[in-house]
């Protein structure tokens, strides 16, 4: 199995296949707009306004399981990005990514170069990094901000070409 494997429901609830990814390189964030990190939200559409025509996408799972810090529907949500901080990359519906009802997406990728962050997800904001062949390059933890993470965006997409 491997990430073009999964198919997820987008913020419309409509079902996304991840094949359609195939061939970029991803950012994969769970997110929350009522948290300490919820400013990353500014760093992230920097990356994504920079990279994102040469095959970078973020891919930004809300998550309400951490001190339910993503209150709101998929709709509220989803404004709130858009008005604050005028994000243009694509959001899903709100998912769960510890415990009985994570969604198997985060199963995967959990499962996938761990390291010392270990097999759960501590907080939101956790990034998991793709490259275009769908392998979980790294793992980035809730503290690490966006611009932190450019120059492996930038040598992944170089790699490509």
């Amino acid at each position: 199995m491997d990430i073009y494997d999964f198919t997820v429901k987008d913020a419309a609830e409509i079902e996304v296949s991840f094949k359609g990814y195939r061939g970029k390189v991803l950012l994969i964030v769970n997110t929350a707009t009522n948290c300490g990190f919820t400013p990353q939200y500014s760093g992230l559409q920097d990356l994504y306004d920079k990279y994102g025509e040469q095959g970078f996408e973020i891919l930004d799972f809300p998550c309400n399981q951490f001190a339910h810090q993503a209150p709101g529907n998929n709709a509220e949500i989803n404004q709130f990005c858009e008005l604050k901080y005028k994000t243009t990359f694509k959001r899903f519906d709100k998912i769960e990514v510890n415990g009985k009802n994570e969604i198997p997406l985060y199963t995967f990728l959990k499962g996938q170069n761990a390291g010392k962050l270990g097999s759960k997800i501590k907080w939101n904001f956790t990034k998991f990094l793709i490259d275009s062949d769908g392998s979980v390059v790294k793992r980035f933890s809730p503290t690490t901000k966006p611009q932190a993470i450019e120059k492996e965006i930038a040598t992944l997409l170089n790699a490509k070409q």
